[in-house]
């Protein structure tokens, strides 16, 4: 088994924050792309809140309020480029960044 230590990280938002004009979580996937990390995950839940206490959700006829998590698998690296590039755009969302050890198992060939 190969492995590298990095940091998972994690973004929590909502369905209607916006940077530009791209949703938040479409702006992040579509950096993590161009910064040519190995890949990323989008999980949209039903229900959340945040620091406001003010609670976030699908409902069926409003999605805009939805939240939205998206998560790197990343190394150190690719960490401080990502938090450089998010500083340099004036992005603000809230994240949680934890040491990992990553790999894949089994034989590569």
């Amino acid at each position: 088994m190969n492995s590298v230590n990095g940091y998972l990280v994690t973004f929590y938002t909502q369905q209607d924050r916006r940077h530009g004009h791209q949703q938040i979580s479409e702006w992040l996937m579509d950096l993590a792309r161009d910064l040519g990390f190995e890949g990323a995950t989008l999980n949209v839940a039903t229900e959340g809140f945040g620091r406001d206490r003010k609670l976030h959700s699908a409902h069926f006829i409003e999605l805009s309020d939805m939240p939205v998590q998206l998560s790197l698998a990343i190394t150190e690296q690719e960490c401080n480029t990502l938090f450089e590039r998010l500083e340099a755009d004036g992005v603000q969302v809230f994240f949680i960044k934890v040491p990992i050890e990553m790999g894949t198992s089994g034989r590569h060939s």
